[in-house]
């Protein structure tokens, strides 16, 4: 019981100087390691959704040379990816093999 009064009287002599408390050491490495993780969560945030965003526009892309490729069927031309058509529907006079009846393409 004596001793609270004791550690009081102690407490009371020494007087507190705001200036020279400091975190100290631990507390300029933790605060840096904790500064460190978030910038590495933040740059694996920007990858990922960089990443997202590529695979967006590649789904796009995909799309829209299907619906491309879709809409040269429906009006009985067949096109590559670029855009082109195929070298032997360009000048070819002769009938495709798809063109010409069971007959015709037995006696070739």
């Amino acid at each position: 019981m004596l001793v609270l009064p004791a550690l009081t009287f102690l407490a009371q002599d020494e007087e507190f100087d705001p200036d020279t408390v400091t975190p100290g050491i631990w507390g300029f490495v933790i605060t840096f390691l904790i500064m460190l993780v978030v910038l590495l969560l933040i740059l694996d945030m920007v990858r990922r959704i960089r990443r997202t965003n590529y695979r967006i526009d590649v789904r796009e892309r995909l799309a829209a040379e299907a619906r491309d490729a879709e809409m040269a069927e429906a009006d009985g031309q067949m096109t590559d990816a670029s855009g082109a058509l195929p070298p032997e529907d360009q000048g070819s006079s002769e009938p495709r093999p798809s063109d010409q009846g069971p007959d015709e393409a037995s006696a070739r």
